[in-house]
């Protein structure tokens, strides 16, 4: 296999990553709708739409802000070209950008109420189908595992057997929608399946964070830290709203 693997639409041949990237976000978008009907809309109206843009516009600061930590002194050595700005973005800033602007934007409407479950296994399926593209991007997309002598190791074009980690994920993801799918037919507190998926995606990505390269500070990546930050607000707030605690809800962040 030579990466990138080109996929043929049409006469053309287009890069992986735009298109299993876009259609992450549409399969995700399908089945955010598919579960809102089944649900039902428990907020004002008008106010999903708000708290969807808020969610937009914080996922992509801090995608942002988390990929320039993540290799800094590139970023400072390139600053006078847009690009060194303008490239790069991180899943688990995304997350975590966009829940503290819906945070913000739902102080700001005066929301009490949990309001993310409904994204939980969107979010589980949409960032699976995007690992693909990850995927068949190879080196270029930095997503790729440490060297490895294990039979399924991959080389992504450099000679070097590495870590598919983005075939992992897409398979911890696979196994994490399926548990938060019999979690929401069972019935739930209100948050329960945000914070699961958020404490369980984190979690991932701290611990596959050591099988992959890059500058660490305190034996950490930057994204490891940011993971350990996100976890130690979401893991005492999913003990607390765990099912034997409270009654069942629709619910999120």
């Amino acid at each position: 296999m030579q990466f990138p693997v080109l996929l043929p639409i049409g006469p053309w041949l287009v890069h992986p990553h735009p298109v299993f990237e876009s259609l992450g976000y549409l399969v995700g978008f399908q089945v955010f709708l598919a579960l809102r009907r089944r649900a039902g809309e428990h907020l004002a109206e008008g106010q999903r739409p708000l708290l969807i843009l808020a969610a937009i516009v914080g996922a992509i600061v801090g995608s942002k802000v988390l990929a320039w930590l993540v290799d800094p002194s590139t970023v400072w050595a390139h600053r006078t070209e847009w690009q060194a700005w303008a490239e790069g973005k991180t899943i688990v800033g995304g997350l975590l950008g966009g829940h503290l602007a819906v945070e913000l934007a739902k102080q700001r409407m005066g929301i009490t109420r949990s309001t993310g479950d409904l994204y939980a296994i969107p979010l589980a399926l949409g960032i699976a189908v995007g690992r693909i593209g990850c995927f068949l991007t190879g080196l270029s997309d930095r997503t790729y595992g440490n060297p490895t002598s294990l039979p399924w190791g991959v080389d992504f074009g450099d000679g070097i057997a590495r870590h598919p980690t983005q075939l992992y994920e897409m398979a911890v993801l696979g196994v994490l929608a399926i548990v938060l799918l019999r979690r929401m037919l069972k019935g739930h507190p209100e948050g329960h399946l945000f914070r699961l998926f958020m404490a369980s995606y984190l979690g991932w990505r701290l611990l596959v964070g050591f099988i992959q390269p890059g500058a660490t500070f305190l034996g950490l990546a930057a994204i490891q830290w940011a993971c350990v930050a996100g976890l130690l607000y979401y893991v005492p707030r999913l003990r607390s709203s765990a099912p034997e605690t409270r009654p069942a809800s629709e619910g999120s962040a």
